[in-house]
């Protein structure tokens, strides 16, 4: 087996053993033998858009993490597959930062996208979503929306 298969197939064992128990947060599915492709469901609390200028709160989310053919050396990508007002997610895509590695583990980028949705983490220094980023930065004494640790 190649190191990128071995690698896949190691990253779906870590995946599904850490959020067989996890309580906010669910592999809803694979695609690919070993997965390439990942849906996740995460049941936290975070804002989904309601219109132009709008948004309410919403406590289920589902995301897509893609492992492109040159994982684990370029970053997975992230999308949103249910809408989420937020600075740094956007309908394309999730800015899951600049500093990607090859021994970051998928588990920990799962959780930082729970910390993104609930508003744990976000960088209104360079949005993708400027609305969300202005909100961010008016409503500081009500973040984050949900407290609860997201460690997978």
């Amino acid at each position: 087996m190649n190191p990128r298969l071995r690698r896949l197939q190691a990253d779906y064992q870590n995946v599904s053993t850490t959020l067989a128990e996890h309580p906010t947060i669910r592999l809803a599915g694979v695609e690919g033998s070993p997965p390439e492709r990942y849906f996740i469901d995460f049941y936290v609390r975070g804002l989904l858009p309601e219109g132009e200028d709008s948004f309410k709160v919403g406590e289920a989310h589902r995301a897509e993490i893609y492992l492109p053919m040159d994982y684990p050396r370029r970053p997975p990508v992230c999308r949103m597959l249910t809408p989420v007002f937020h600075p740094n997610i956007d309908p394309q895509k999730i800015c899951i930062g600049d500093h990607w590695s090859a021994g970051q583990t998928l588990p920990l980028l799962i959780s930082r996208i729970a910390e993104m949705i609930t508003f744990q983490s976000y960088n209104v220094k360079s949005p993708l979503n400027a609305k969300a980023a202005a909100w961010a930065e008016q409503n500081l004494g009500s973040l984050p929306l949900d407290k609860r640790d997201m460690a997978c």
